[in-house]
């Protein structure tokens, strides 16, 4: 790849990472239940997705019954996913929360092992072990603030585990549909999971400020933002490489949360915190040298 290529990556990626860094903002700025948040995240995302849709329409008569259940049970996983994650931000730190869904590539490599027998090698179980620990601390200096704190990161942590869900069973069936298909079927699923979830536990759907309906339209918008120049920039990259940029999140969200939430961190924090991020670091590295040498990944479209 020449520099000048590498250049006009690096500006996409470094968008990439500030827009999806202002999610977690967003839902700090809002005084909605977590549900009503994921819920219109989800309608208003789909509803954007619209035009593209109607110029794909002729892919909806690839979906059987099968598929069906499969984009169904992936939305429910991805509609837990935001409530979860929505919900830790209420009672944690922007910094504990996002770092702690940069364990997801791990928590993945677990879920492929027990449901595909995936194998793994010593060197990523010791990368792995190094992530956990520095979860641990985390969870230990947020435990050391208050009771509710801890609670947020078993929230985030579940989070995790949830939207590992929606990949595990959505990895078949979005290369069956395009992205734009397949994104608009599993959030239209999982919008319809949490009308029902909010109706049948008496949220209110209306009433909420100007604020608010502001926020649900940027959680729709900016965050999408984000996958649309991932998955352009898969058009140079290969999506382990794009999975380095999920490291960027929290440094990116913290950083906002200091100077626009005026929110502080615990030197046990900052230190799980680091080493969380140098475990996935080192776990991203390994799995892609391995990738490198079982599967190699071919450059398109970079003149190289």
């Amino acid at each position: 790849m020449t520099q000048e290529k590498s250049k006009s990556i690096g500006l996409p990626l470094i968008i990439s990472i500030i827009a999806i860094s202002f999610s977690s903002i967003f839902v700090k700025w809002s005084e909605a239940s977590a549900s009503i948040m994921a819920m219109y995240r989800m309608l208003f995302a789909s509803l954007l997705l619209t035009p593209m849709v109607w110029q794909n329409r002729q892919e909806l008569r690839k979906i059987n019954k099968k598929t069906a259940l499969f984009l169904f049970f992936s939305g429910v996983f991805l509609a837990f996913h935001f409530v979860l994650w929505f919900g830790s931000l209420k009672f944690t730190t922007v910094a504990s929360s996002t770092v702690i869904l940069t364990l997801q590539p791990i928590i993945s490599l677990i879920g492929g092992f027990f449901l595909f027998k995936e194998r793994t090698t010593a060197s990523a179980l010791l990368t792995m072990g190094i992530a956990i620990i520095g979860a641990m601390m985390i969870g230990w200096g947020d435990f050391g603030l208050s009771q509710e704190a801890m609670l947020g990161d078993l929230l985030s942590f579940f989070s995790v585990i949830a939207v590992v869900g929606y990949l595990l069973i959505g990895q078949t069936v979005v290369k069956q549909l395009s992205h734009w298909i397949y994104s608009f079927c599993v959030f239209s699923c999982a919008s319809i999971v949490l009308v029902i979830f909010n109706f049948s536990t008496n949220v209110s759907f209306t009433g909420y400020s100007a604020n608010d309906w502001g926020i649900f339209l940027l959680l729709a918008i900016v965050p999408t933002v984000s996958h649309v120049i991932n998955n352009w920039l898969m058009n140079y990259v290969n999506a382990t490489t794009i999975s380095m940029s999920i490291l960027g999140e929290p440094v990116g969200s913290t950083i906002l949360a200091y100077f626009i939430l005026r929110e502080r961190l615990t030197a046990w924090q900052i230190a799980g915190g680091v080493i969380v991020l140098i475990g996935v670091f080192l776990f991203l590295i390994q799995r892609q040298k391995r990738l490198a040498v079982h599967e190699p990944f071919h450059m398109k479209k970079t003149g190289s």
